[in-house]
């Protein structure tokens, strides 16, 4: 992925973004209509902003039958804690989550002083989502995201996401060829593409968004924690102020429960 030109926090762009408009492309469930589909959904996406250079990754855009079946797939759900906590690798996560704060004290002391998100957290979301950066993903995220914007088992969700990823080949922030995970994710912590536009921030002072730049992607899971209202000093497992803020960051409530785990055994 190229490295984002836009400055965080564009309101401009999100406010047309998620505007809902006035006539919606069909969605559909096989690729039968995919191609259809792309012809309206241009016309939203005109509306919406996009311009040239998004409409052309749209219409370059591919069904992706891997996608569809990794989200009609999803195993997470189902797995009880003890289960989840060990195909996910709970121990070395947390092993490697240990010596990378160790390595690194003062970047993630810094976050949590400008956040109030503590390190054990942030380690704990990069060690499963991507094994802390060892794995971004196999999937075009242009091909994933409006497939999954066209699929009708979540449209609703993924639309607003789809023009963002449009917008984001506008601004050169993404490019037509962008790899991330198979619901269109991108970066070490997995942001979907209106997520890096809402919250996506410069970490490494280098002028750019980029979530494939570790640093970047750190600090802006910790922007978006203190965003959807963490709360400065107060804890994160079950019952506590702050499990709220991390259920938002992924629908299953046994990735849930592995984040405040793992993380409060990071911090130890």
């Amino acid at each position: 992925m190229r490295s984002c030109v836009f400055k965080p926090l564009v309101f401009a762009l999100l406010t047309g973004l998620y505007a809902a408009p006035a006539l919606s492309a069909p969605c559909g469930n096989t690729a039968a209509g995919f191609t259809a589909w792309k012809t309206a959904f241009a016309a939203e996406a005109r509306a919406a902003g996009v311009r040239q250079q998004g409409l052309a990754a749209l219409q370059g855009a591919q069904y992706a039958t891997k996608t569809i079946w990794a989200d009609r797939n999803q195993k997470s759900f189902k797995y009880s804690l003890e289960k989840f906590m060990q195909v996910r690798g709970a121990d070395t996560i947390v092993a490697l989550g240990r010596k990378r704060k160790a390595r690194n004290p003062a970047f993630y002391a810094s976050l949590e002083k400008r956040y109030g998100v503590p390190a054990g957290v942030l380690l704990a979301i990069h060690g499963m989502e991507t094994a802390f950066g060892n794995f971004m993903g196999d999937s075009n995220v242009i091909s994933a995201i409006t497939t999954l914007a066209y699929d009708c088992r979540r449209s609703d969700f993924f639309t607003p996401h789809a023009l963002a990823a449009l917008k984001l080949v506008d601004t050169g922030a993404i490019s037509t060829n962008s790899i991330g995970a198979k619901h269109g994710e991108l970066g070490h912590t997995q942001f979907l593409p209106g997520n890096i536009m809402a919250y996506g921030v410069d970490g490494n002072g280098d002028g750019r968004v980029d979530l494939t730049n570790e640093t970047d992607a750190l600090a802006s899971t910790a922007h978006y924690l203190d965003k959807k209202g963490w709360k400065r000093g107060k804890g994160y497992q079950q019952g506590q102020p702050n499990f709220k803020v991390i259920k938002q960051w992924n629908a299953a409530s046994v990735y849930q429960k592995a984040i405040a785990i793992m993380g409060e055994r990071i911090d130890r």
